[in-house]
């Protein structure tokens, strides 16, 4: 018994010298960076981008579509953020960037059986404005989810087209809402932040043309999108 016992101490000691030589090497990144009002950053991301769609009442009766569905395709953001502090722990993030995204629709023509499909190449100015809700600073590591309102320019609209071979036509301007959620890493020059966020338009995209018959099948298309940033934070 007294051997186990020695074993035991022996251990708790070990643990203790390991504990404390652990909190000797620990480093605190950035410690002034809290104090600061405001500062800037990069800001790269992913996006997945679809249209969600509602039908005319005259689809069902058509006698040109058997189905027309919207599917996900990738791209991709860049751009610059800015961020100001509120309180502890509340900021708000200005997020200006391009992006770059494309949609697709598959739609079936009655007496065809393969499917078509067309892809709809965005190009974004994204402004968004974002109230971030961030946690308590744990060392070199921050949670924070946000809320925010966006509005969306499409440089690649083709609305007012001359063009006689377009499939749809959709409007440049979209208004909307984001949500998500990121992490914070403190390095010992700058904050590497991943997040992830749903983004959704609120404003129909699909822009009447009664010479094309797939855009007069839909009633309404609004743009939803699924971004996966990391910002690089000074």
């Amino acid at each position: 018994m007294a051997l186990v016992k020695k074993i035991i101490i022996l251990c708790c000691l070990l643990v203790a010298s390991q504990q404390e030589l652990r909190a000797q090497r620990f480093i605190l990144n950035l410690p002034d960076h809290d104090q600061k009002k405001y500062y800037f950053g990069l800001t790269f991301g992913l996006n997945f981008a679809t249209y969600q769609a509602s039908y005319t009442s005259s689809f069902v009766n058509t006698d040109t579509f058997i189905r027309i569905l919207p599917s996900w395709s990738p791209g991709f953001n860049l751009g610059l953020m800015g961020n100001l502090k509120l309180t502890k722990f509340i900021d708000i993030r200005l997020v200006p960037s391009l992006s770059f995204s494309e949609k697709r629709l598959d739609f079936n023509k009655i007496g065809y059986d393969t499917i078509v499909t067309k892809s709809i190449e965005s190009i974004y100015v994204h402004i968004p404005l974002q109230l971030k809700f961030k946690s308590e600073r744990i060392r070199n590591f921050r949670f924070y989810v946000l809320l925010g309102a966006k509005y969306d320019y499409d440089m690649a609209a083709n609305a007012r087209s001359k063009r006689n071979d377009e499939y749809i036509k959709v409007k440049p301007n979209d208004l909307g809402y984001e949500f998500g959620m990121g992490f914070e890493f403190y390095n010992p020059n700058f904050i590497f932040a991943p997040e992830i966020k749903l983004s959704q338009g609120l404003m129909n995209q699909i822009y009447k043309d009664k010479n094309i018959p797939l855009t007069n099948a839909i009633d309404q298309l609004n743009t939803r999108s699924i971004v996966i940033s990391i910002h690089l934070q000074g």
